[in-house]
């Protein structure tokens, strides 16, 4: 049986976008809480500027408050080196870095080109080198809504680039949910080819409803580790039309009743995922927190056992 690897990116990628300040009482809570569902990585917050963010102003309080499970580690997004530096200081096990495969897309999003953004992040890690293991996250990888499509050789090359600085592994994001599976089948083959001795994880949004599908496709591919969203929160206010990820649990259940060893205590993440909607003030996206697990049965209704002592006794 094939074991599978989940990455929680709700409490940052999910909760960045949202209108109202999330208490931090709230965020340490739930991330307690998904820590003893089976995770193996929970990206717990930001350490970008409280102005560009604000929603994350509390990282350093987050990360000095959550109880750490052995097993579990805990991954924080960096733009720079000073957040960087707020990272090591607040004992991140793992750094994550962004960056867009568009010109576009990277210029509405981080203020500037892709090669600026290349070498702010290569600074950062060569100064981090040796102390905590950095992942590197590569948006609009299936296409971004500006520009139309992304050469395939394009994300490669960026990855390729990462690759030879040494870093542990590489996320491929679709952020603007534009992937569909056949796309998501050849970019698999060419990365586990390539990188398959780094971490390799698909990022996927559910923006046009292919996001499972999508994940099907990847693992097919040998991908293993995937990046979901607690209620399928999430979207990037630089993507125009760009909804939130693919849902955690619906994820999840999915591979658990096609038999893969996802790690994962369903029950437990169910519960947390039906406490999201009021942790937001929103309805969110995640279907299988609303209508149960596949596995539960109902009570028939009470004529049905009249039924069938009718048709039996006509039978007979």
């Amino acid at each position: 049986m094939t074991r599978l690897y989940f990455n929680e990116v709700s409490t940052r990628d999910g909760f960045q976008i949202e209108p109202e300040f999330i208490p931090t009482d709230v965020k340490v809570e739930l991330i307690d809480e998904l820590s003893l569902c089976g995770y193996a990585k929970i990206e717990v917050t930001s350490f970008t500027s409280p102005k560009a963010i604000p929603m994350l102003r509390d990282a350093e309080i987050v990360m000095g408050r959550i109880r750490r499970v052995p097993g579990v580690e805990y991954t924080v997004l960096v733009p720079n080196l000073r957040g960087a530096e707020r990272a090591l200081e607040s004992r991140a096990d793992e750094l994550n870095l962004v960056m867009s495969t568009s010109e576009t897309h990277n210029l509405a999003n981080l203020r500037m080109p892709r090669e600026h953004s290349v070498a702010a992040l290569t600074d950062v890690i060569r100064h981090v080198a040796g102390r905590t293991p950095i992942n590197i996250s590569l948006s609009t990888a299936f296409g971004c809504p500006m520009e139309g499509d992304v050469p395939q050789d394009t994300v490669l090359g960026y990855a390729r680039r990462f690759a030879e600085l040494g870093v542990r592994g590489l996320t491929i994001c679709d952020t603007t949910g534009m992937a569909n599976p056949a796309q998501v089948s050849r970019m698999t083959d060419a990365l586990v080819k390539e990188f398959g001795g780094l971490q390799l994880t698909m990022h996927f949004h559910n923006t046009r409803g292919m996001g499972l599908a999508n994940v099907l496709a990847a693992l097919q591919g040998g991908i293993v580790r995937f990046d979901g969203s607690l209620g399928g929160l999430g979207g990037c206010p630089y993507a125009p039309g760009a909804s939130g990820n693919i849902s955690s649990e619906d994820a999840i259940h999915m591979l658990a009743t096609m038999g893969y060893d996802t790690g994962m205590n369903l029950e437990r993440l169910l519960a947390a995922a039906r406490r999201m909607a009021g942790i937001v003030g929103h309805e969110v996206p995640g279907q299988v927190a609303k209508a149960g697990p596949s596995e539960r049965l109902y009570p028939a209704p009470d004529y049905v056992a009249d039924l069938r002592a009718q048709f039996a006794k006509a039978a007979s």
